[in-house]
């Protein structure tokens, strides 16, 4: 916008100076002329009066030499041969015999060219009735005398008219671009996840008002990302008594498998529950930020939660297979948010395929991403796209449509993402990939989220 406006000022301007200085110019070149053979008229016309009077030589040469361009020699009077004398020229004679003739026969003044300039030829009456001629020489130099200084000032003018008019619209662009990039930064800082970011009011009345709306817009967000965090919190808050009730029947249950089972989820769901209550409180991601001493080792932390389900594949008679875990798979991501995202898959497979349906959990290590397979031998999931939307259970019992959203966004915080497939077992086939070097995000195709891999197409449904 700025050097637009510059561009449109220096074109008007200078369209404006060359309308002005170019008939200006000429006018001048005209005065200069007319101002030279006015001087010469007036050179002529003094000695109007001595031709009336007398035609001796003497006194016309006396006469001649007084005034400037008879001293300078730029003056000759014409006196036409008669009965009684001969004819007399004082001074250099540049015009030509003929337009000395046409000048006595017309009666009236002239101009011819001349050598090196004009010739003025004046025609004055004689006593004797015959018509003299007062010749005055302009010099081509008296003609364009100061055209060239006052063409060099109107040239000096212009361009300092189209300079100053474009200084003035450099600073009146920068008065309308300086708001906008204060605009167009705030909106890229809260984007960025800065809450704090305002744009100062001020500026023209079209961007203050933008600024305005950005500002209330703004602290709308901030009000209901705050009013979000609170309900977040009050409901993880409400499920405190259900769960010490929890708590205390797992309790008494004895030392049964399952009751170590029981109480070993209904400690985990506790940390959860308390975890999401400070994070909502305090406002801060759960997901570190990266750096080489942060995150979690992928493979621990799936031998961990494997353990934990195996108990339960056993009971339904699962066959359970784990591999690629032998090996450290360091992933900047906390750990917390990897257990909650692998039980996510997990507890799909339990809760979406029949009893008896065999699972497998594989760890791919790579220079610059980590994936996470999770296969089953189930009968699949009808609509892989709409299972990566957050929210959308497709009316299936138990579920919430949440679960592999958080794998989603477990992934694409990295920098990775979440792909459906079909496994060699014959079911789904969860793909997650773990960038390493935290890339930006690719920004998922509109209409769902995460990315979607079709191995073959399945019949039956499943939902998450």
């Amino acid at each position: 916008m700025r050097w637009a406006l510059v561009k449109v000022c220096l074109a008007v301007t200078t369209m404006v100076v060359v309308a002005f200085a170019i008939p200006l110019g000429l006018v001048i070149r005209e005065m200069a002329s007319d101002r030279a053979f006015s001087n010469a008229e007036r050179q002529a016309a003094a000695l109007g009066p001595t031709l009336s009077i007398t035609t001796d030589r003497t006194q016309l040469t006396r006469a001649v030499m007084s005034t400037q361009a008879g001293a300078d020699g730029q003056l000759a009077v014409h006196i036409p041969a008669t009965d009684d004398e001969a004819a007399i020229e004082i001074g250099r004679r540049r015009a030509t015999r003929e337009d000395l003739d046409t000048t006595r026969e017309l009666g009236r003044a002239s101009t011819t060219e001349a050598p090196g300039g004009s010739a003025l030829l004046q025609p004055t009456a004689l006593s004797s009735g015959e018509i003299a001629i007062v010749e005055v020489f302009v010099p081509e130099g008296e003609v364009s005398n100061g055209v060239t200084t006052a063409w060099l000032v109107l040239a000096g003018v212009g361009i300092a008219l189209i300079i100053g008019s474009v200084a003035v619209a450099d600073r009146l662009g920068i008065r309308l671009v300086q708001p906008a990039k204060e605009l167009v930064g705030a909106a890229h800082a809260l984007g960025d996840g800065q809450l704090g970011a305002r744009v100062p009011e001020d500026g023209p009345t079209e961007l203050k008002q933008a600024a305005t709306a950005f500002n209330a817009m703004a602290d709308q967000v901030v009000q209901l990302l705050a009013n979000e965090r609170e309900l977040a919190a009050d409901l993880s808050h409400r499920l405190r008594t259900p769960l010490t009730v929890l708590r205390l029947n797992a309790a008494s249950l004895g030392d049964t498998p399952a009751a170590d089972q029981t109480r070993a989820a209904v400690q985990q769901l506790e940390r959860e529950v308390d975890t999401i209550i400070q994070t909502a409180r305090d406002a801060k991601p759960r997901t570190a930020p990266a750096g080489p001493a942060v995150g979690c080792d992928a493979a621990e932390v799936i031998r961990d939660r494997m353990a934990f389900w195996s108990a339960l594949a056993e009971d339904e008679a699962r066959t359970v297979r784990v591999a690629g875990v032998d090996t450290p798979a360091r992933i900047p991501v906390v750990r917390a948010d990897l257990v909650a995202a692998l039980d996510a898959l997990l507890g799909n497979v339990f809760r979406h395929t029949p009893e008896g349906t065999a699972l497998a959990v594989d760890v791919h290590h790579g220079e610059d991403a980590v994936i996470l397979l999770v296969s089953d031998a189930g009968p699949g999931i009808h609509d892989p796209e709409a299972a990566l939307v957050r929210g959308r259970s497709n009316g299936t019992a138990g579920s919430t449509g949440l679960g592999l959203d958080i794998v989603r966004r477990l992934a694409e915080t990295t920098g990775g993402d979440v792909r459906i497939g079909r496994s060699i077992l014959g079911g789904t086939e969860i793909r997650v990939r773990i960038q390493l070097d935290r890339r930006t995000p690719t920004t998922a195709r509109r209409g769902h989220r995460g990315s979607v891999r079709r191995r073959r197409r399945t019949t039956t449904g499943r939902r998450t």
